[in-house]
C-alpha cells in the first residue's frame, strides 16, 4: 500500500511526523506538504505563479503553495502511480462542522477525494494535551480496516480525535457535521505606524451539537468519524428555482 501524506499546518508540524511514524510500518508513504502553516487556505490552487518542491532532512517534500496545492501536484506530476489513500493531518485543532468549508486540512483530503482516491482528514481537538499519538494510532487503524476491507468506491471522511490518551477514549461513531455560531468579532489594533488592522475572530462555538453530531461525539470522548461529499447542490430548492426562472 502506498499512502500519501499531508497536512496544512507546515511539513515540520508534530502531528505530520507523528502520523508518518505510525503509518510508516503499513505501508509506502510519502509526504507533501506546504512549506509554512496555511490553516484556513480552503481548496485554493495556485494559479499565478509556478510552485516549487524541494526535500528536508527527514526526506518529507515541501511546497511553497497550498495544502491542495500538494496534493494536486503529488497525484498529478510527481508520484509516478497513484496512492491508494491520501491522508490529511494531523491537525493541531479541530474540524467540525462549518470548520470544513474553510479547513486546508479537510482541502488537501478533497483533493485526493476530487482526483478519485480514498481520503481522510484528522484532526486533533486540542486542548493542551496534544495527543498526537492518539490521533496517529486511530488512523492507522482505520488504514489497516481499509487494507482489509476496502470500500467499494472512494470516500472523504472527516475524523476529529479528543486530545486524551488513547486508553480514554470510548470508541468511534460515525456522524454528521454540526454547525457553529457565528465567528466572534474581528480583533482591531494599531501598528507602530499608526496603521490599523484586524485579526480574524476565533471561531464561534457549537450551535448544533445534538445527538449524531461530531460536536457531541467528541464532548462524549468518541471520535468523529464524518463522510462527506463535494456536491453543493441544493436538491429541496431545484424545482422552486425552476419555477422562479420560468
Amino acid at each position: 500500500m502506498h499512502i500519501l501524506l499531508s497536512n496544512d499546518d507546515g511539513y515540520f508540524a508534530p502531528g505530520l511526523a507523528m502520523l508518518a511514524e505510525f503509518l510508516a510500518p503499513l505501508a509506502q508513504i510519502t509526504v507533501v506538504a506546504p512549506e509554512r502553516d496555511r490553516s484556513g487556505a480552503s481548496n485554493s490552487l495556485t494559479l499565478d505563479r509556478p510552485l516549487t518542491v524541494r526535500r528536508a532532512s527527514n526526506g518529507f517534500f515541501y511546497v511553497n503553495g497550498t495544502p491542495t496545492d500538494c496534493v494536486h501536484l503529488a497525484v498529478t506530476g510527481l508520484l509516478e502511480a497513484l496512492p491508494d489513500i491520501v491522508i490529511s493531518g494531523v491537525n493541531h485543532g479541530a474540524n467540525m462542522g462549518d470548520d470544513t468549508i474553510y479547513s486546508g486540512t479537510v482541502a488537501a483530503a478533497t483533493e485526493g477525494f476530487l482526483l478519485g482516491i480514498p481520503s481522510l482528514a484528522v484532526s486533533l481537538v486540542a486542548s493542551g494535551g496534544d495527543h498526537f499519538a492518539t490521533a496517529a494510532r486511530i488512523v492507522a487503524d482505520l488504514v489497516q480496516r481499509f487494507a482489509r476491507n476496502p470500500l467499494g468506491q472512494p470516500a472523504l471522511l472527516n475524523i476529529n480525535v479528543p486530545d486524551v490518551p488513547h486508553e480514554k477514549l470510548r470508541g468511534l461513531e460515525v456522524t454528521r457535521l454540526g454547525k457553529r455560531h457565528k465567528a466572534e468579532p474581528v480583533v482591531k489594533s494599531t501598528t507602530p505606524r499608526g496603521e490599523t488592522v484586524y485579526w480574524i475572530g476565533a471561531a464561534g462555538g457549537a450551535q448544533d451539537a445534538g445527538e449524531g453530531t461530531d460536536f457531541n461525539a467528541v464532548s462524549r470522548t468518541l471520535v468523529s468519524v464524518t463522510p462527506l461529499q463535494v456536491d453543493l447542490t441544493q436538491f429541496p430548492q431545484l424545482q422552486a428555482i425552476r419555477s422562479w426562472v420560468a
